[in-house]
């Protein structure tokens, strides 16, 4: 019997959750993200619960044991239990009764294997009870062992109940499944051939899964794969995979952790803005190294401009994108330049100039001082 174990199965807010159900006459499971990571020993964050109980019946347990809920999605069967000050949704059986491919309507189920087949991948409908053992009603275990992605039953079916679920696909197989057996076939054929649907999704969501996926240790396997079915083009116009999987091994080169908007960058393509709802932030930063990646600025100079993150992740896109090496001594270099100080300033300036003028003067004088490397100090400047 396979079984998993961990301080979030353990603790006193998870099995206040499970005593709750439970002594209230009713079913209570973990499900999900939590076993899945649990078994593949990958860092648990939140622990879902799922239940015979409905809505209702939850929520009125919750509020007599003085515990706070919240009907958070109580429409698809979801509410939130607060316990110990950790926030649990708890889910009733559930079962698609009709989608259109981005929402559904759902209906109430029976049983936990009703439920087990709404999900996406076998490796998702994984039960656990209070003490860890786990339920498989579908061959999650097996997929989970074989590092496989696969989807529930049809995956024409899967997909066309919410198309999403491509986007998951890769993301799920960038994370969790096993590059050198492949992915699966099956399921590839599926996805391209349902790509179409991928049209009718906000933008914010494309943007969410894509952050998710580039932000894998090595996403490159799977990126190459939507490559191939014509899925990336579909969804940023002229981007390839082609430099990805240099560009993960330089990272891996010089200890530099993953960063999606470099890796986004690296993909190049096209009207990202109208493609990805992302935030001001990563929509600045991305435009910069897109920018930036054909200058001619060195190490030094765009540390010093644009900060030391910058000038690593640029100097990386470089080197994928146009070949060469990563400059030696990037990381020490970067953060070095980018703490410089110019040491002139208005002030210092006795020759006469004023408005535009001065600030030209300045300008020179600031070029002049980088490209020194730093090394001409006030005095040399001004003389």
């Amino acid at each position: 019997m396979t079984s998993v174990t961990g301080d979030w199965l353990a603790n006193a807010a998870t099995q206040t959750i499970f005593s709750l159900l439970l002594d209230g006459g009713y079913q209570a499971y973990v499900v999900g993200g939590c076993v899945r990571n649990a078994l593949l020993d990958a860092p648990v964050a939140d622990v879902d619960f799922t239940t015979d109980a409905h809505p209702k019946q939850v929520m009125k347990l919750a509020q007599r044991a003085g515990l706070g809920v919240v009907p958070t999605g109580i429409e698809h069967g979801t509410v939130t239990i607060v316990s110990e000050k950790t926030a649990f949704e708890v889910t009733t059986y559930r079962k698609d009764v009709e989608t259109d491919g981005r929402r559904a309507i759902v209906a109430f189920a029976a049983t936990l294997t009703e439920d087990a087949h709404r999900r996406d991948f076998t490796m998702n409908a994984l039960y656990a009870d209070r003490d860890g053992q786990v339920i498989d009603p579908l061959g999650g275990l097996a997929d989970i062992n074989a590092r496989q992605v696969r989807f529930i039953d049809c995956p024409h079916d899967r997909i066309r109940e919410d198309y999403l679920r491509i986007l998951r696909f890769f993301r799920f197989h960038a994370w969790f499944g096993d590059p050198a057996a492949g992915i699966d076939p099956e399921a590839l054929a599926a996805c391209a051939e349902l790509a179409e649907g991928l049209d009718g999704l906000s933008k914010e969501r494309i943007g969410m899964e894509m952050g998710k996926l580039l932000s894998a240790s090595d996403p490159a396997p799977s990126v190459a794969s939507m490559d191939k079915t014509g899925i990336l083009g579909r969804l940023l116009p002229g981007a390839t995979a082609g430099a990805l999987a240099v560009l993960v091994h330089l990272e891996g080169q010089i200890g530099a952790a993953p960063d999606w908007v470099r890796r986004l960058a690296c993909l190049g393509g096209s009207a990202h803005a109208t493609s990805l709802r992302m935030s001001r932030a990563n929509s600045r930063k991305l435009t910069q190294y897109l920018n930036l990646t054909g200058s001619t600025e060195k190490v030094h100079e765009l540390a010093y401009r644009h900060g030391a993150p910058a000038a690593i992740d640029i100097s990386l896109l470089r080197a994928a994108l146009l070949g060469g090496a990563v400059p030696e001594n990037l990381m020490s270099d970067a953060q070095t330049a980018a703490s410089q100080k110019f040491p002139i300033k208005a002030a210092d300036i006795t020759t006469g100039e004023v408005g535009p003028d001065l600030g030209a003067r300045l300008k020179h004088l600031e070029d002049e001082w980088i490209a020194s490397r730093f090394t001409k100090d006030r005095a040399a400047l001004l003389a």
